[in-house]
């Protein structure tokens, strides 16, 4: 295992997942098993065991991770309670193809913590309860048109992934984006269904409601896949009395900031309350739970001719996790992680500084953003895009080499295990990475 010197040194080395990643490229395509754990430099990592707020890769390195499982482990890497409550579960069963009382429990819960939830369906990724909120919304309103943001993300699949971080030599006007395709193979009359306006915008929300034939606007409510930024004053109060004035639905995806903004979720921050909402990620702790959620004579259209199924869903171990995850998201929990959180940011923006270089830390204290080469805040996808991610990446490789994992596009996720020490590390790797930084 390599020792802290070694890690402040900036020497850490990575020979052993280069070899097992290209080793496995044999069995599994690319070496990995989604195209999100690819491109980040010096490769590929991996991991052999997680423990509180580290991760012990096949090297031996113990790294401070604020990847958290792409947003997933607010309570950190194996926490002992969801453990206990995984393990008791296994031996009473793992799959039934039938109901469980651990998923009514697990459903009570997410009821009454989340403002929209009236009713809910559970699912296995966010992915696939975005395509049951559109469905249930076309179906509810009886119009095609789904309104979704330039650098919002709902999954992969063909119908949705647009514009999710477009080139801005590609995207258009800011005024009317043109949609960008994000895959190669996706099929391009998939995205015939969808309407893509830039975020934060509420006048072209407004005048594109107008034209009648929109059954939804589903947007993350703070934008946290890229960037993480606030909705502007009134922004989300005018979405949702525009959607009721002409018809349409208002969706919220909190995938992301779901249990990470607070326990309610971002509607629960912001006091707006959509027609239907998506979760998963750190509803359960890095288990495969997912969710949607909201107005009871919505979600009982499931049990009225609208599809919506899944050998997986409500899996009781999973159930189990999620039960136990938000048994200890508590409100000493919370105050506890963000102050932790909330020092992190702001050290993290004070050494920058320091350093003489130009960056924008913004976003709250469980989830936030840094975008280096913006002088100001950003407030869309658009300010996002022209940030210089080329200087990021290569911060967040020294950062690396220091024992300090985080997302290159940007992103750091805080969880409960990111105490006061772990936090002081960090900030020592961060004034090193920013040396190397403003010296290159």
């Amino acid at each position: 295992m390599a020792d802290d010197g070694i890690q402040q040194a900036g020497t850490l080395r990575f020979e052993e997942s280069a070899r097992q990643v290209a080793e496995n490229a044999r069995f599994v395509a690319g070496g990995v098993n989604s195209n999100f754990r690819l491109g980040m430099a010096p490769g590929p990592l991996v991991f052999e065991r997680g423990e509180g707020a580290y991760l012990i890769d096949a090297d031996g390195n113990r790294i401070i991770d604020y990847y958290c499982g792409m947003g997933a482990t607010v309570l950190g890497h194996s926490p002992a309670p969801v453990i206990a409550a995984v393990q008791q579960q296994v031996q009473k069963g793992i799959l039934f193809a039938g109901q469980a009382p651990i998923e009514y429990e697990a459903a009570r819960l997410i009821c009454e913590r989340i403002p929209s939830a009236e009713r809910l369906r559970f699912g296995s990724s966010g992915s696939e309860v975005a395509q049951a909120a559109m469905r249930l919304a076309r179906a509810a309103t009886g119009r095609r048109i789904i309104v979704k943001f330039e650098g919002h993300y709902h999954g992969w699949f063909d119908n949705i992934l647009w514009s999710t971080a477009p080139g801005l030599n590609a995207a258009g006007p800011e005024d009317a984006p043109t949609p960008v395709i994000g895959s190669r193979g996706q099929d391009p009359a998939a995205g015939e269904g969808l309407s893509i306006l830039g975020w934060n915008d509420l006048a072209a929300l407004e005048a594109r409601l107008a034209r009648g034939d929109v059954a939804a606007v589903l947007m993350e409510p703070a934008m946290c896949n890229q960037g993480a930024i606030a909705p502007a004053p009134g922004y989300l109060e005018g979405a949702l009395a525009a959607c009721r004035k002409h018809g349409a639905l208002l969706i919220f995806d909190e995938v992301i900031t779901g249990f990470r903004l607070a326990r309610g979720g971002a509607q629960e921050l912001f006091g707006v309350t959509p027609d239907l909402t998506i979760m998963a990620k750190a509803i359960a702790n890095g288990f495969p739970v997912a969710a949607i959620a909201g107005r009871a004579e919505l979600l009982d259209l499931f049990a009225d001719g609208v599809l919506h199924g899944g050998t997986f869903n409500a899996q009781p171990v999973a159930m189990a996790a999620m039960v136990a995850t938000q048994t200890a998201l508590t409100a000493e929990h919370y105050e506890r992680s963000s102050a932790q959180g909330q020092r992190l940011q702001d050290g993290i923006r004070a050494i920058l500084s320091e350093a003489g270089i130009t960056a924008q830390v913004a976003g709250f204290p469980l989830v936030f953003h840094v975008a280096f080469g913006l002088d100001a805040p950003a407030r869309n996808y658009r300010d996002v895009a022209r940030s210089d991610k080329a200087a990021y990446a290569r911060f967040a490789h020294e950062l690396l080499k220091r024992g300090v994992r985080v997302l290159e596009r940007g992103a750091w996720f805080v969880s409960s295990e990111h105490d006061a020490e772990v936090v002081d590390r960090t900030l020592e790797a961060v004034r090193a990475a920013a040396r190397e930084a403003a010296a290159g």
